[in-house]
């Protein structure tokens, strides 16, 4: 007659040791994130709540610096440039001055270019998913754009909507693509869009190439057009590929630095809040530290509500799909 409580102590003990197992191989990857991205974090906080080195305007003498409290922090969020310009609120063309036309820049930027990028990339999915000759071909110069390098994308890109470039001769037009407020933006979205395009389409193909062919047939054979099948069963079986491409495009577009920054040359219409960081690193390295903290907290926030939205509904079509079958 077996003995009930000591197989489950075996099983027992066997968890415990295949869980020993499984940590025995985690702890080494743990060790290395909280070396490579918990350090700098933790850094970037402390350096947030001291002050800049440099010269004291009450007294005119160099200061090392010290505990700065809250102030860096309300620099940026407030605009307060007191303990900075000797006055309440940043002077216009300052960088404090900047914060939030920066933030501003930065969701407009990524609202316009995801909701493109969705677009046209399952547009570019839909033609690439089809058989027919030549598909290798297409799929592989498709990918060209997203295999070049940002900054060479960027400098080209600047090179078309110069005064004198091709944009300008090709529409007829006399537009400062990067210099003017408006036209500088757009000039940024149009190459983001170029180039960020086929990772959305990349993505979106893998979720079209798991969709079962006979279920297409089925529908043919119901009499559905083709326009119902891509509606009723398409985007249905396509929303979780599709809800993870726009969540990982988002959290690169909120990163947005080296495109703009060499389109536009320094134009501050184009400022987004990375670009913010990196100058204001070359004026003291600690009142940038605050603005990082800032965009790593405007980030996960915005990337907290994007996976509990986003991932709620995938994983509630996954489980609709199962149902179904």
């Amino acid at each position: 007659m077996s003995d009930p409580s000591g197989a489950k102590q075996r099983g027992l003990a066997l968890h415990l040791r295949q869980s020993g197992k499984a940590w025995l191989f985690v702890t080494p990857v743990l060790v290395a994130l909280a070396v490579v991205i918990g350090y700098p974090v933790v850094e970037a906080i402390v350096m947030s709540f001291s002050k800049d080195s440099g010269i004291d305007p009450a007294t005119g003498m160099f200061v090392e610096g010290g505990g700065a409290g809250f102030s860096n922090y309300t620099h940026w969020l407030m605009q307060q440039c007191g303990s900075l310009m000797g006055t309440v609120s940043c002077p216009t063309g300052t960088l404090g001055s900047q914060f939030w036309s920066a933030v501003g820049i930065t969701l407009f930027f990524t609202v316009i270019t995801v909701t493109l990028e969705a677009l046209l990339g399952l547009g570019m999915a839909m033609v690439m998913g089809k058989t027919f000759r030549g598909r290798a071909l297409l799929r592989a110069a498709v990918l060209i754009p997203w295999a070049i390098p940002t900054a060479v994308t960027a400098r080209l890109w600047e090179f078309m909507f110069q005064y004198d470039g091709v944009v300008n001769r090709v529409l007829g037009t006399q537009i400062l693509w990067t210099s003017d407020v408006w036209a500088s933006r757009f000039a940024v979205i149009a190459a983001d869009v170029w180039k960020t395009t086929p990772f959305m389409a990349l993505l979106i193909l893998a979720g079209l190439q798991v969709i079962p062919a006979d279920v297409y047939e089925a529908a043919k054979v119901d009499g559905a057009s083709a326009w119902q099948r891509f509606v009723n069963i398409t985007l249905p079986l396509l929303k979780p590929a599709l809800l993870v491409a726009v969540l990982f495009r988002t959290m690169d577009a909120l990163r947005m630095y080296d495109l703009p920054a060499i389109m536009t040359l320094g134009n501050p219409s184009t400022n987004t809040l990375s670009i913010l960081v990196v100058e204001q690193v070359r004026q003291g390295p600690n009142s940038a530290a605050a603005l990082s903290v800032i965009t790593f907290l405007l980030v996960f926030a915005i990337a907290f509500v994007l996976v509990k939205v986003l991932g709620a509904n995938a994983v509630r079509t996954q489980e609709e799909q199962r149902k179904a079958n």
